[in-house]
């Protein structure tokens, strides 16, 4: 990819080029998943799986695909701190903004099955990767990595998690029904069409987001770094979190449009679980991620910021989980909290740095 695209295509290059040419590369980003996801959960559905469950696995492997692709680049081509601070600061837009949003937009359903397995699995992954990290650092002090052995470690856990996330559907095989009155339940276009085209279309969009991602984390580094002097892991954790989590909003939005509400839920709890699981699984495999290093400019933000911040919106978000599970459906005003805490967030990241 250093060949294909190498760092010096952006040097030098002023500052309004440079946030051009990052958002053309979000954009085609954001098209490569949709064709990915077009594809994953196309035949997923030929199979018959349940949507929240769809959402849970195949869709949200597709929709964190931009964050595993830019935070393994990232870590690839020596710049850990864009690669931590993504995988963080996507959980933290996806649970704070982008159900937040879906909360405030729609009453979205609480399956009470998935939320019960799913849920705990999402909450248990945050505060293992919050262990590990505040661990490491408690016994290396400012010598703290995650290394290969992190990412080795969370990488296995994926398998397990996407092998009970199959028998779970075995066993969960139709969803649980949920319908809001005056609206049509309706099968979009994602399950029509050949095999060998929905195969391709994942083929396609995965090439998309390879590319385009070396492209954003290039521009990115060029930005932080020349022009705004702002550490990599806090342009990574805002900035391109929120870029590279625009095709979960993008899901969830069209999933409350088109009637399929259960898929944003699930997209979000398995996105959440993939960003800890499969993307900082994948870029520590990649190279070490240091929590830490005054040289390479990456400040302790993701220990005393970053990963308090995920904590707290995920045990919010338990208790939001907890009455949604008695009720059938969560509460719309639940995303006024959710997206304060967001915004909230994102303020106090720029004002630390």
């Amino acid at each position: 990819m250093e060949f294909l695209i190498p760092d010096a295509l952006v040097a030098g290059m002023p500052q309004w080029g440079l946030l051009l040419v990052a958002a053309v590369a979000i954009a085609v980003l954001i098209r490569g998943a949709d064709m990915l996801v077009d594809g994953a959960s196309g035949l997923a559905y030929r199979l018959g799986i349940p949507k929240v469950i769809v959402g849970a696995t195949v869709v949200s492997l597709g929709t964190t695909s931009p964050e595993a692709a830019v935070s393994v680049m990232a870590a690839w081509s020596g710049q850990p701190g864009l690669a931590l601070g993504n995988a963080i600061g996507s959980v933290i837009a996806d649970s704070g903004l982008i159900f937040g949003l879906g909360c405030l937009l729609a009453v979205l359903p609480a399956d009470r099955f998935v939320l019960s397995r799913q849920g705990w699995v999402q909450f248990g992954s945050a505060v293992l990767l919050s262990l590990l990290c505040y661990g490491i650092f408690f016994f290396t002090g400012g010598a703290a990595t995650l290394g290969r052995w992190v990412g080795i470690l969370l990488l296995g856990l994926l398998a397990a998690y996407m092998y009970v996330s199959i028998r779970w559907s075995r066993v969960h095989p139709q969803g649980e029904p949920f319908q809001i009155e005056g609206e049509e339940e309706g099968r979009g276009g994602e399950a029509s069409g050949a095999i060998a085209r929905l195969v391709a279309s994942g083929i396609a969009g995965l090439a998309l987001v390879i590319l385009s991602s070396r492209v954003l984390i290039i521009t990115v580094t060029e930005l932080a770094e020349v022009h705004w002097h702002v550490p990599q892991v806090v342009i990574a954790a805002t900035l391109v979190a929120l870029g590279t989590s625009l095709p979960e909003l993008v899901i969830g939005m069209a999933s409350i449009r088109k009637g399929h509400r259960e898929i944003l839920v699930g997209n979000v709890l398995g996105a959440d679980i993939l960003n800890v699981l499969f993307v900082v699984g994948a870029a520590a495999v990649a190279a070490p991620l240091p929590l830490l290093d005054a040289s390479a400019r990456i400040p302790a933000i993701a220990l005393y910021l970053h990963l308090p911040v995920m904590l707290a919106i995920l045990v919010l978000f338990r208790i939001f989980i907890a009455g949604a599970v008695r009720r059938g459906s969560f509460r719309r005003w639940q995303g006024i909290p959710l997206v304060a805490i967001y915004l909230v967030y994102v303020v106090l990241q720029y004002m630390v740095s």
